[in-house]
């Protein structure tokens, strides 16, 4: 499916299923919204979820963003059985990767049994237990607030099958419910949230829930690191939810500020305004930048994943929440209204904060990069980097090779080569080089702490992301061109790194803002219409 059919068949249920009333109605009453859902299966969107050979990652997350511009709880709700079958798809068997294929083709909704109720992210810590039986396995146990876990059909576990733990100690099980008896699998109640108000935000628990073993996806004990492995792939995905969050705030506030006067004319016209709008605008591409490169080195830069889909998922969901402020800041208290001029932004907001939480909150992806960052600051130093990954990464018109997972691996080897091209591609930039000397010195000098990390490396994790943020701006620019105002004399690229680097560049910020209030297309992109 592209995005256009997409645009066109959501259109055409704008005033029935997928009506904006129509989805707040069910918000306001924690109501699964079935009707907007039930209009992407019957067009057999779940096909997007198979992840082969001929598969389109960006493509995939491309249709995420669209379907997340018009209703964030109907995207996190839908899209999950993505991030549910993930751990097939890395470490399935032949016939394991058919099989739900299928099933995932068909419409199948799946969730992905991660967190307990007393462990939360610590998956170490998981009590779910698979014991060994002659042939198969016995489930115990329960997980909770998982998305999807009463309306799945299929559930994919991570489950203790050692009972002393440890990194060798946990597999994952794919559990078609149902082949078990009724009392074996029980959902457990619905989760009232702050926002997805309507989502199937839940748990389920199992006793005695006996699985064959051609359950097990990958080997025993490799479970944590099939996860892992998983994680690179969904989190990056993610980004697709946030760009999404931004295209429908930018939406509101070009509305507002093109129809509401303030002492005698268009707040378009404020000065003051034009400065939130065109910076607002500008962080949403700073976000898509990353978003961008992140979805397209699945193909081209499989290996350094274990970096990228970190910073991927601190940067992207980080910036739009500082996007969601700014335009807060401009709809002031008609921001909090569920009636015009505010329509939807409350709703919005609360919607998106759970984006930079589930598959690995912030602080989570920051202490994963810490892990690596000496390596990566030698690596950057040294300004060793995959040349010809880069270049496909880069380049939007370059063919993608084809998703190999076996190039998926829990440390870079060659760090990450968009950071580690920055000395060479901002040759013309000295305050940008200043910024990448400063940080190699840090990085390689950078000791993990053992039992905890302290405040200040979290601020150096979150340089390395601005820094990659700047290499996904700077390659972009430098590897294409679009026939758009956008485009016109490095404008997107100006205000991106006025933002990244805490310029005040009021004229880029100005004209970014009358690109904004002229804006038509369903997206607010670099990439066109192609978004």
């Amino acid at each position: 499916m592209k995005v256009a059919e997409l645009e066109a068949l959501l259109s055409a249920h704008e005033h029935d299923a997928w009506s904006p009333e129509f989805l707040a109605a069910h918000d306001d009453h924690d109501r699964f919204p079935a009707e907007a859902v039930a209009v992407l299966d019957e067009a057999g969107f779940g096909r997007n979820y198979v992840l082969d050979r001929d598969s389109s990652f960006p493509g995939m997350t491309a249709l995420i963003r669209a379907v997340a511009r018009r209703d964030l709880t109907v995207a996190i709700a839908h899209g999950k059985t993505f991030l549910g079958s993930a751990p097939v798809w890395v470490a399935g068997t032949a016939a394991q990767v058919s099989a739900h294929a299928d099933r995932v083709r068909a419409g199948e909704v799946v969730c992905w049994g991660l967190t307990e109720r007393d462990h939360g992210a610590d998956l170490l810590a998981g009590e779910f237990a698979a014991a060994r039986l002659d042939d198969g396995w016995r489930l115990d146990g329960e997980k909770w607030l998982i998305n999807n876990a009463t309306r799945g059909g299929t559930a994919c576990v991570l489950a203790r099958t050692d009972p002393q733990g440890g990194a060798r100690g946990f597999s994952v099980f794919l559990v078609d419910r149902s082949r078990l008896p009724e009392d074996a699998w029980q959902p457990l109640p619905k989760v009232l949230t702050h926002g997805i108000r309507g989502a199937d935000i839940s748990g389920f628990a199992a006793q005695g829930a006996v699985v064959g073993d051609d359950a097990r996806v990958g080997e025993a004990g490799d479970g944590i690191t099939v996860v892992l492995k998983a994680l690179q792939l969904t989190r990056i995905a993610c980004s697709g939810l946030s760009l999404g969050a931004a295209d429908h705030a930018l939406r509101i506030a070009r509305d507002f500020a093109t129809g509401r006067k303030l002492y005698g004319r268009l707040l378009a016209d404020v000065p003051h305004v034009r400065q939130i709008l065109g910076r607002a605008a500008a962080t949403a591409l700073t976000a898509e930048a990353v978003a961008v490169v992140a979805t397209r080195s699945v193909h081209a830069l499989p290996g350094e994943l274990s970096v990228v889909s970190a910073i991927a998922k601190a940067f992207v969901p980080t910036q739009v929440q500082r996007l969601l402020g700014s335009v807060a800041e401009l709809l002031g208290v008609r921001g909090f209204l569920t009636s015009a001029p505010g329509t939807g932004f409350a709703k919005l907001e609360r919607d998106h904060r759970i984006c930079g939480i589930f598959d690995g909150s912030t602080a989570v992806n920051r202490a994963a990069l810490l892990a690596q960052m000496p390596r990566l600051g030698r690596l950057l130093r040294a300004e060793r980097l995959d040349a010809d990954g880069l270049r496909t990464t880069a380049r939007l018109d370059a063919g993608l090779p084809a998703f190999d997972r076996d190039r998926l691996v829990l440390t870079s080897p060659t760090g990450c080569s968009l950071v580690q091209s920055l000395p060479a591609v901002a040759s013309w930039a000295p305050d940008v080089l200043t910024e990448v000397d400063g940080l190699a010195e840090t990085a390689a000098a950078f000791v993990p702490a053992i039992g905890g990390l302290p405040s200040e490396a979290f601020d150096l994790a979150a340089r390395y992301e601005r820094a990659y943020a700047i290499a996904c701006c700077l390659h972009l620019w430098s590897e294409n061109h679009q026939d758009s105002l956008l485009w016109t004399d490095g404008l997107w690229l100006r205000a991106c790194l006025a933002v990244l680097l805490g310029r005040d560049d009021e004229e880029a910020f100005d004209a970014m803002a009358a690109v904004l209030l002229d804006w038509k297309t369903p997206a607010f992109s670099i990439l066109g219409e192609a978004a």
